[in-house]
C-alpha cells in the first residue's frame, strides 16, 4: 500500500451486481485497496498468499456491507503449515467514477 494518503482516499466506483441493479460507492484506506486489488485481478481473484494484506476478510466484509458482490473460494495450501485460505473473487462489475472534492 501506498504511503501517500491521497493515493488511498476516498474514492468513488460505480457497481453492478448480477442482476443488473447499478449503485456508487465511496470506499477508501484498505477497503479501496481490496477492491482495486480485486478489479486488477479479474476471474482470478485474490488470495492473502498472492496480495499479502492484514485483514482481507474484513475488507471483503466491508465491501459486501456497500453491496459489492464478492465470491468466497475455499482452497487447500500445502508446506510446513498447511491448512486452507480463502480466494475472493469480484462476480459484480466495478468501475472508478469521478473524483471526489
Amino acid at each position: 500500500m501506498s504511503d501517500n494518503p491521497e493515493r488511498w482516499g476516498a474514492a468513488p466506483f460505480t457497481v453492478t451486481g448480477p442482476t443488473g441493479t447499478t449503485a456508487t460507492i465511496i470506499v477508501k484506506g484498505r477497503d479501496r485497496w481490496a477492491l482495486e486489488s480485486l478489479i486488477r485481478a479479474g476471474t482470478k481473484g485474490c488470495t492473502p498468499i498472492d496480495h499479502p494484506g492484514p485483514r482481507w476478510s474484513a475488507y471483503v466484509f466491508e465491501l459486501r456491507k456497500l453491496g459489492v458482490v464478492i465470491e468466497t473460494l475455499h482452497e487447500k495450501h500445502g508446506g510446513p503449515f498447511k491448512g486452507n485460505h480463502a480466494r475472493y473473487v469480484l462476480r459484480s462489475t466495478v468501475s472508478a467514477g469521478k473524483a471526489v472534492a
